[in-house]
């Protein structure tokens, strides 16, 4: 069937409210506004305001009654508008959803899911521009997935659901609209293991979320070059799936990595690091970064084009880590 992003995230939210009592969602305009991005929309008239629930504003009160809810043995989707106001629930994610476990000694899971919008690239400035998945990634006691597929969006939240600790979704904005074709029976999906987009023998190019379709239209262009790129999905960033990064490094000796983040701490700089520690002698080449400008992201189209990863950044990347040497 053809259908949207937007929509096989809807189809997700409403297959697990179908599925499982204890399901419901909460965050700013979820309800009658069908969510910022449309995702909720419709759910309200479906499932009532006692499962889609319209909150203040008010991130950390909000993100607070999730982590409540799902120690009382509810299934809570707290959906946060765009990631920067995360922050604002940044010490109910961090000391609260992810150390409970620990510092219960193990008597409490926190078994909730927040949404989040993250990504640049529609004129939303400084902001609302942020990717900052790679700051989530660094703290223990969470999962951090970034779908980048309509098998993924459609997929990842029921397993996610089942996940007795903290998930993290970051969706990438510019994926909303995109469309595609899904199975009629797509169902839940592994968030274990990254993913194999494209097979080759040259360079490896790891990416996840929004940069996922240009990396693949980078693939396309190599090829015509006759530079075979193996593409890899990270798909869940927390915990990496180092085993399916390592096993590429292995067969193509070279990587390049495209992260939509600030290149300084970054999520990138973390597999660069674990591809050097784990497969430095099977590198023919350094390994190669594609990242966002340091600046704050501007709101001018061209400017903010200018200082996010391009297909032109990341063929150039790949000349220079395969022309090396």
């Amino acid at each position: 069937m053809r259908t949207t992003y937007r929509e096989a995230m809807r189809e997700a939210i409403r297959e697990a409210m179908q599925r499982d009592d204890r399901v419901f969602l909460m965050g700013e305009d979820v309800g009658r506004y069908g969510g910022c991005y449309a995702v909720s929309l419709g759910l309200l008239e479906e499932f009532g305001a006692d499962r889609i629930r319209d909150t203040p504003l008010s991130e950390s009160g909000f993100v607070g009654a999730g982590i409540g809810a799902a120690l009382g043995g509810l299934r809570p989707i707290v959906e946060i508008m765009t990631v920067n106001f995360s922050l604002l629930a940044l010490d109910q994610i961090m000391n609260n959803a992810a150390s409970l476990l620990h510092m219960s000694g193990g008597q409490f899971a926190v078994p909730i899911v927040i949404r989040m919008t993250t990504g640049a690239g529609r004129q939303l400035a400084a902001q609302h521009s942020h990717s900052l998945e790679g700051w989530y990634a660094h703290i223990p006691g969470l999962r951090i997935l970034a779908p980048a597929t309509l098998e993924d969006a459609r997929g990842m939240l029921w397993t996610a659901l089942q996940d007795p600790d903290p998930v993290l979704v970051f969706e990438h904005g510019a994926l909303y609209p995109t469309s595609g074709e899904l199975a009629e029976d797509a169902g839940p999906v592994d968030i274990e293991h990254a993913a194999v987009r494209r097979t080759g023998a040259d360079v490896s190019l790891i990416t996840y979320g929004g940069t996922l379709p240009m990396v693949l239209d980078a693939a396309d262009r190599l090829a015509g070059e006759g530079t075979a790129a193996e593409v890899i999905d990270l798909r869940t960033l927390r915990p990496l799936d180092e085993e399916t990064l390592l096993a590429s490094v292995a067969k193509t000796h070279r990587a390049v990595v495209v992260d939509e983040g600030w290149r300084s701490g970054s999520l990138s700089a973390e597999v660069s690091a674990r591809i050097v520690e784990h497969a430095f002698y099977d590198l023919d080449a350094p390994v190669g970064r594609v990242c966002s400008a340091e600046v704050p992201i501007p709101y001018a189209h061209d400017l903010e084009q200018a200082a996010l990863p391009s297909l032109e950044r990341v063929v150039d990347a790949v000349h220079e880590v395969v022309g090396h040497g």
